[in-house]
């Protein structure tokens, strides 16, 4: 793996740099180049205009939006005690319909390390890791001028416990050349929100067979999104719960210390080094806000599971807030096990 466990924020701050300088390298090289055409080879044939200049074009257009902000993109760690939580609110998450305002995120591009990866099945049910993602707000050159979040997700090429690295490294095993070539992570998802404009729903999911497919289990004890059943595609739910609950009070983000020889390393790489580490904040659980003397108290303590809360702020725009999972009731109450809940009315 590319972080330790339970590492620093001087740890994570380091590995951040060394990642992003090894991406920044690969980027620059021959194979970076082919492998977007590959990633996208089905996409380039449905262009529009699919000539040899417009492929160029676009190909030239998507090297920035994935390249850039390993460079130049705000830098930062999710601490491996908020996987749980992130991979828990991108599950619950639908945005289908929603109008995104542009400062729905904390910077205009950047990249999200995942020390812990969050896992992900997809419709043919292959499951595959998402050790980091980067984000870019990016505008189209046509004359509608559509601005959108282009969101791409990436595996940890090394990831022992990822089945699509498992897979890659065995279709390398005869080019150890060609292997040594990729950078720490692979590009393995793609996908754009909009921006000011109603988010589309995803297109209808084909009715899948699970006797005609090899469904890949998720390693255990890791979290897996199923596309197969969630309304967004992983890598964007996670980015946008990641927005969403690091502004929030369950979440500090820490300013990571940078050593005198890494910060060197940093500046020799022109890259942006000023990494931030999301962890959770330790509060006592956020309960319902209520209005005035309650009308009913509870005789028990039981579960909360978590939950996205639409809420309107003072200029009348809506917004969501992570309620996490919590235990609601009076101190000392026996902890109900089960979905029921017993209420003393008044």
């Amino acid at each position: 793996m590319n972080f330790l466990p339970n590492d620093t924020l001087a740890g994570y701050a380091r590995t951040a740099v060394d990642l992003r300088t090894r991406m920044v390298d690969y980027h620059r090289s021959p194979l970076a180049a082919q492998y977007l055409q590959a990633f996208f080879g089905s996409r380039l044939a449905n262009h529009p205009s699919p000539s040899p200049a417009g492929i160029a074009k676009v190909l030239d257009a998507v090297r920035a939006i994935t390249a850039n902000p390993w460079r130049s993109g705000e830098p930062y760690v999710i601490a491996p005690a908020m996987t749980a939580i992130i991979a828990a609110a991108a599950t619950a998450l639908d945005l289908t319909g929603e109008v995104l305002p542009a400062d729905i995120a904390p910077d205009n591009g950047g990249v999200l390390f995942l020390p812990e990866p969050i896992y992900h099945r997809s419709l043919s049910g292959e499951v595959s890791s998402i050790g980091a993602i980067t984000w870019a707000r990016t505008t189209t050159t046509t004359g509608s001028g559509r601005s959108f979040w282009a969101i791409a997700g990436w595996a940890d090429h090394h990831d022992p416990h990822d089945p699509a690295a498992v897979r890659r490294r065995q279709q390398l095993t005869d080019r150890p050349d060609l292997a040594r070539q990729f950078g720490p992570y692979v590009l393995t998802d793609f996908t754009e929100i909009p921006i000011g404009q109603p988010v589309d729903p995803r297109p209808d999911l084909p009715v899948l067979d699970g006797d005609d497919r090899d469904w890949e289990p998720a390693p255990d004890g890791r979290f897996c999104i199923d596309e197969t059943t969630t309304p967004m595609r992983a890598c964007a739910a996670v980015a946008y719960a990641f927005w969403r609950i690091q502004a929030q009070p369950l979440a500090t983000v820490a300013a990571a210390p940078l050593d005198r020889a890494a910060r060197r390393r940093a500046v020799r790489a022109n890259i942006r080094h000023d990494t931030r580490v999301v962890i959770l904040r330790r509060t006592s659980p956020l309960a319902e806000p209520t209005d005035g003397e309650p009308k009913w108290h509870y005789r028990v303590r039981f579960v909360v599971r978590g939950h996205w809360r639409r809420l309107i702020d003072r200029d009348g725009h809506p917004y969501r807030i992570w309620i996490n999972a919590h235990i609601k009731g009076p101190d000392g109450a026996p902890l109900l096990h089960g979905e029921k809940v017993a209420v003393l009315a008044r």
